[in-house]
Formats: structure tokens, C-alpha cells, sequence
């Protein structure tokens, strides 16, 4: 089956993480130095922060500008739960924002969010399409909040030739193995904050400070959330491909563009000129006569090798947030919901793989289009 994203591993990079597994530091070496600079030359930011996953990356980014009890975040909900779940565990609280129908969050929608109780503004990059990032900082700014961009999918995209990762107070990016490049697990924050890129080691660590010969000294509670030194070389190896990858990605999200075009049943979220996506995720977004049909559609793509999948269902509908934070509705977040289904669009595959992939969808979605939904 053709996955929606996945890894693309080759010799070199095997050979990155062998020759660390041959020497004497498999942690706390040089290499995750190495590949944090790399991080920050290719972004231009001053720091880069790594994780061993983009969770821990976001847990030390909301610590690390004093989130906490009875603070609140602005943010999505079409977003994977950890972008909320680490301010929930800071003890904040997540205040919800509606989105556009391309899956970023409405820029127009967050100031009448804003409290007093307000610490930040999360937004995040959905599929690797930039949000509005220069108008949701002029907001941050007026309100003097902290601007973190969730940029888990979109590590490689740039607004106006300008990299994600220059425009915020903190990025986070994400090296999962269905990103562009992967770590395996793995994350990143970057910033040009001198005071963040000191907390944020702090928090990776322990805490824990070296002073002298073996004495070192806890000053603020962290945790051990260090990526590894054959992580970060095969990232490293992986950073010098990143954008051959997302070339070979747009290639393909351009096949699809021209062969889906104005088609009755669905569309597709178009990429402005002024804007690279990283295209860690290409949507469909299905018309609401097809939407009782989804189930059917996403099970017959899958057992004709397309391994479609959904992002996401809103966060705020999960049962913990219900429990913990009552019913929310949103209707153009659950509206993108009921539409969404990601097709395969990634580095390893063919432009054959694609022909398949666009063929299947159309002659499947035209198959269950005759019996629609009653509404």
C-alpha cells in the first residue's frame, strides 16, 4: 500500500547513523551540535533547540515563556493533540480558534479571544501551507504575547522566499518519519531568543547545569528529553536532501492540482505563488454530498493500496477534552472534519505511484457519487 507519508532512507544515511554507532558517544556528543546549527543556518534563526520529539519540543516552549496554572493558549483544533496536550500539562488552558477551509486558523477570529489570561498565540502550519504568520505576530505584538508557530509540517516552506522558522518568537518543527526529513522520533524549536534557547536546554536536560570537574547543580526542574547523537546524524544527513524532497513533493501535489481541477465533488487547497508548502500532507476536502459516504470511500482507497487517512478530528471533540473543558463547536473546523482526506504525496514515490493515485481516487469518488447523502 501506498502511505499517505512516509520515510526515505538511503545509503548515506545509513552510513551517518553507523558511523556513530561505531564511535564513543551514541549521546551528549558533538552531532546534535552539528545538526542544531545546520537547523538554524537553513531557517535563519540564532538558535536551534533539538527533542526527541516535537511533543517535548512544544512542553519546553510553552515552559520556557512561563506558561502555567490558569494561563490560556489561542490555537487550532485541526491539529495532532500534543499542539494543546503540553499546555494542558503546564496547567493552561487551550481557547480554541476557528479555521479557513485550508485548514489554518483564522487570523480574523483571535483577537476577540484574547484575555487577560492570555500568554500566547499557537498557530500552526497545516499540511506545510504557511498561516497569515505576519499578521498573527502584528497581533501578538499589540497584545504582547508570545508567538509560537507549530510548524511540525512545515519544516522546508517559506512565505516570500523567507524560511517558518524566521518569523516567530519559537518554531517548532517536527523529524518524525512521515515528515520531509526524519529523526525517527525527534524535534526542534528555533529562535533568535537568546533567554528561550537557555531555558530550552535547561528543560531538555534536567534541568542541570555543568559548573566544574563533576559538580553540576539542578536549578529548574526539566526533564530528559535529549535527541541522540545517530538521531541527529541521521538528520543531518537527511538536512542536505530536505530540499530535493520537497521538490519531488510539489512535483507530485502539481500533478494532482492539474488533474483534480474543477472538479464537482471535491477541491483541493492551492498554494499561493508567494508560498512553498513542504507538502507533508496533500487534502482533499470532499462537498458535503459525499461526506455520509467518507467511510466507504476511505475503506475502498485503502484496500486498492491508497493509504488515504484524515487530519483531523478537532481536538476539543476528543473525550478528555470534553470531560475537561466542555462541549465547543466550531463549524468551519468541524465542516474541514467531515471533508478532509489526505492522499499519498511524499520523496519516495514515483510519478507512476501518482498517475495510480489520482486515477483511483477520481474513478472511486465517481463510483459513490451517484448515491450521495439526504440532507
Amino acid at each position: 500500500m501506498l502511505p499517505y507519508s512516509t520515510q526515505l532512507i538511503e545509503e548515506d544515511d545509513i552510513a551517518a547513523v553507523v558511523e556513530i554507532l561505531k564511535g564513543s558517544h551514541l549521546t551528549q556528543g558533538a552531532k546534535v551540535e552539528e545538526f542544531e546549527e545546520a537547523i538554524a543556518r537553513y531557517v535563519g534563526a540564532r538558535y536551534c533547540v533539538t527533542f526527541n520529539s516535537a511533543t517535548s519540543a512544544l512542553h519546553a516552549a510553552y515552559d520556557a515563556c512561563g506558561i502555567g496554572e490558569g494561563d490560556e493558549i489561542i490555537t487550532t483544533p485541526i491539529s495532532f493533540v500534543a499542539t494543546s496536550n503540553m499546555a494542558v500539562a503546564l496547567g493552561a488552558k487551550p481557547i480554541f480558534c476557528d479555521i479557513k477551509m485550508d485548514g489554518n486558523i483564522d487570523e480574523t477570529l483571535i483577537e476577540p479571544l484574547i484575555t487577560p489570561r492570555t500568554k500566547a498565540i499557537v498557530p500552526v502550519d497545516f499540511a506545510g501551507k504557511p498561516v497569515a504568520i505576519q499578521t498573527i505576530g502584528a497581533l501578538a505584538k499589540k497584545h504582547s504575547l508570545v508567538l509560537i508557530e507549530d510548524s511540525s509540517h512545515a519544516f522546508g516552506s517559506d512565505l516570500n522566499g523567507q524560511k517558518i522558522g524566521s518569523f516567530a518568537d519559537m518554531t517548532i518543527f517536527s523529524f518524525h518519519a512521515i515528515k520531509p526529513i526524519t529523526t525517527g522520533e525527534g524535534g526542534a524549536v528555533v529562535t533568535d531568543n537568546e533567554e528561550f534557547a537557555r531555558a530550552l536546554r535547561l528543560f531538555r536536560s534536567h534541568g542541570v547545569i555543568k559548573k566544574q570537574l563533576w559538580n553540576s547543580d539542578m536549578v529548574s526542574l526539566g526533564y530528559n528529553f535529549r535527541l541522540t547523537e545517530f538521531a541527529a546524524a541521521l538528520g543531518l544527513s537527511q538536512l542536505h536532501k530536505l530540499d530535493r524532497f520537497i521538490n519531488t513533493r510539489n512535483h507530485i501535489a502539481r500533478y494532482y492540482d492539474e488533474r483534480f481541477q474543477g472538479h464537482k465533488l471535491f477541491f483541493t487547497i492551492l498554494i499561493d505563488s508567494t508560498e512553498q508548502s513542504a507538502r507533508h500532507l496533500y487534502p482533499l476536502l470532499l462537498n458535503p454530498e459525499l461526506h455520509c459516504l467518507k467511510e466507504e470511500i476511505f475503506t475502498e482507497l485503502q484496500n486498492r493500496g491508497v493509504g488515504v487517512q484524515v487530519h483531523y478530528k478537532p481536538i476539543y471533540q476528543n473525550s478528555f477534552y470534553k470531560e475537561r473543558f466542555g462541549e465547543i463547536r466550531l463549524p468551519s473546523s468541524e465542516l474541514f472534519y467531515k471533508s478532509e482526506l489526505s492522499i499519498p504525496c511524499h520523496q519516495k514515490m514515483s510519478m507512476e505511484d501518482a498517475l495510480y493515485v489520482a486515477d483511483t481516487v477520481l474513478e472511486v469518488i465517481e463510483k459513490y457519487s451517484h448515491r450521495g447523502c439526504s440532507f
